[in-house]
């Protein structure tokens, strides 16, 4: 045999080539396993904050700026109160005060390169819609860079095996693969959260090493003050981790930690006060109507989505109504939540409980200490944070929301869990040395496990239906409406994503015959700020319980209007959307408009 050919068999086998081997092994495997979950698993998306940033991506790809389709009540009133006027704000396109822009910026240059397909063909067979398979498979490369980065901070801290255990468990977490495909900022907020902590490790090495100058402490620590306002501008609540990290280095850069902390809050500053300045000049606040979900769930006023859909200065007044008390009662509410069901399985692994148990054992590594001390800092906040900005995206979607910024802790945890895992299998004495491989074969299978499940019979459906049922919306709906012309929608965020209209969230009350027009907030959009032209409600509103959610409501709301609808076959004379077409009802669903639009896009 050729010499150079049996080097680099032994090369390949035994020596530095083995490394190569496993990693190509690991990425065809990490490709079959993406390939075998999206088409197994893949759903079209389900939230609201994902079909939400999705359209407000394409708006901005489309050169209409950072505005948006999906109007909220509240945006409107809060720039009214902010210009001093009730001129209309609907007039122009109105911007966006919901979502911070970087996430959404991503995507509109995403929808610029790649070749984005919006249309849903008329009487076929829909099961995909392309333009979100695209936004998952970007978010899976984000997942498959935190698989990554993963490995490699485990490896610096600990050695290659926890290394390889911690990447596999990983990528073997079905709450990650969830988050993936969901359309959410998920995957980019957690690659942003390990590149935190490799600023950190890096920071704090060095510091106890004293080998790099003042100029490097401050340049690193303004990219890890960078860092956290990138994620602040991803998504609002990952901001108060530059609370964390100036404690961080507080606490363990000794004479160096007024010029650590002043960089990386300076240079966290820098990155969120222009984008802060651009919500207050629109609307007088902060953080748009984003700031106000510290109040939903404090009041009856302010139960579920009721707090958007406020159009009228009475929401300052039950504001104002809303006592410290209140905000104490939904902090202890909440965090007792977290702590009994989320914190003991973070990830959604069993994992999290070698983490949690080896708090109470000290690293001879005083690096493993430090950052996992930074770790327990960030969860501690991030518990404060949660139980105080949940809202309704929660409750209808309790793991894979946005609101879920615990999740972003999981990959840290899971790398300090499996760490702990081979710490007490050294205290094991196994009859022989390949147990040791099985043991902890058996391990990661086990935390993997929910993964495994998942992919195996039977097949989900792939559509989230009810109530999203794209065809429909955009097919149908969309066809029917002109593109300048307004919807009002239950599910306005559907609406603008696949029908590309414009469409405003239902208000709180409905239009009845029992009071004057000109106290329904319908008719102040209608009549001061547009027309709206057509009504859609779908069973987000006939699926309202039907005594505590609908007889019970003391106002005249659309719970109400749609059953007298369905039961009566009428809508109140007041009411100008009189025309409806045939099947909707049939599915729980309610169409009006202002003419028989279908027979007019039909010829």
């Amino acid at each position: 045999m050729i010499p150079g050919i049996q080097e680099w068999i032994h090369k390949f086998e035994v020596g530095e080539g083995t490394r190569h081997v496993k990693v190509v092994a690991a990425l065809l495997g990490l490709l079959a396993l993406t390939a075998l979950f999206d088409i197994r698993n893949f759903k079209n998306f389900s939230t609201q904050e994902a079909m939400d940033a999705a359209q407000l991506a394409r708006n901005i790809a489309e050169g209409k700026g950072y505005t948006t389709d999906f109007i909220r009540p509240l945006s409107i009133h809060l720039i009214q109160s902010h210009r001093g006027d009730d001129g209309s704000v609907l007039k122009e396109r109105i911007p966006d005060l919901s979502n911070p822009p970087m996430y959404p910026l991503l995507l509109s240059g995403l929808m610029k390169i790649l070749p984005f397909n919006y249309q849903i063909p008329p009487n076929t067979r829909f099961w995909r819609h392309q333009p979100e398979m695209l936004i998952a498979f970007f978010n899976q490369a984000l997942f498959f860079l935190a698989i990554f980065m993963v490995f490699w901070l485990a490896r610096r801290l600990f050695d290659e095996a926890v290394a390889w255990v911690s990447a596999l468990i990983f990528a073997g977490t079905l709450v990650f693969w969830r988050f993936s495909v969901s359309g959410l900022s998920t995957m980019l907020l957690v690659v942003l959260f390990l590149g935190v902590v490799w600023c950190l490790i890096e920071l704090e090495e060095h510091a106890r090493m004293e080998s790099r100058s003042k100029g490097w402490f401050i340049a690193m620590a303004a990219a890890t003050g960078a860092l956290v306002g990138i994620g602040g501008l991803t998504r609002y609540s990952f901001a108060w981790l530059i609370v964390p990290v100036v404690g961080f280095a507080a606490l363990f850069f000794g004479q160096r930690r007024n010029a650590v902390s002043a960089a990386a809050v300076g240079a966290f500053l820098m990155i969120m006060t222009p984008w802060l300045v651009r919500n207050y000049q629109i609307s007088g606040t902060l953080f748009g109507t984003a700031g106000f979900a510290i109040y939903q769930g404090t009041s009856e006023a302010f139960e579920g989505n009721k707090l958007e859909r406020f159009l009228t200065r009475e929401v300052e007044a039950e504001l104002a109504r809303v006592e410290t008390d209140s905000f104490i009662r939904k902090l202890f509410v909440n965090s007792s939540s977290i702590f009994e069901k989320e914190l003991p399985t973070l990830g959604g692994s069993w994992t999290t409980a070698f983490f949690l148990a080896g708090l109470l054992l000290p690293f001879r590594n005083a690096a493993l200490n430090r950052i996992r001390l930074f770790v327990v800092m960030c969860m501690g906040v991030l518990v404060v944070v949660q139980a105080l900005g949940k809202s309704h995206l929660s409750t209808d979607f309790p793991e894979v929301n946005s609101e879920n910024v615990l999740v972003l802790l999981a990959p840290v945890v899971f790398i300090f869990g499996v760490g702990m895992y081979f710490i007490l299998l050294d205290q094991v004495n196994l009859p022989f040395p390949q147990l040791r491989s099985a043991v902890t074969t058996v391990f990661g299978l086990a935390a993997c496990s929910p993964l495994v499940f998942a992919v195996l019979p039977p097949k989900p459906h792939p559509l989230a239906y009810p109530p999203y049922w794209p065809p429909v919306i955009r097919v149908d709906i969309a066809e029917w409406m002109r593109e300048d012309e307004l919807i009002m929608s239950d599910m306005p965020w559907a609406v603008a994503w696949y029908g590309q209209r414009q469409s405003i969230w239902i208000t709180l009350d409905a239009p009845d015959d029992t009071r004057p027009a000109i106290t329904s907030d319908f008719f102040r959009i209608n009549d001061s700020q547009k027309p709206i032209y057509a009504l859609y409600l779908t069973t987000f509103t006939s699926d309202a319980r039907f005594y505590s959610q609908i007889l019970k409501e003391k106002n005249y709301d659309w719970g109400k209007f749609m059953v007298e609808s369905l039961a009566k076959h009428n809508v109140p004379k007041i009411f100008p959307l009189k025309q409806a077409p045939r099947g909707f009802m049939q599915n729980g669903q309610l169409f009006l408009s202002d003419r028989v639009r279908w027979k007019e896009s039909a010829h």
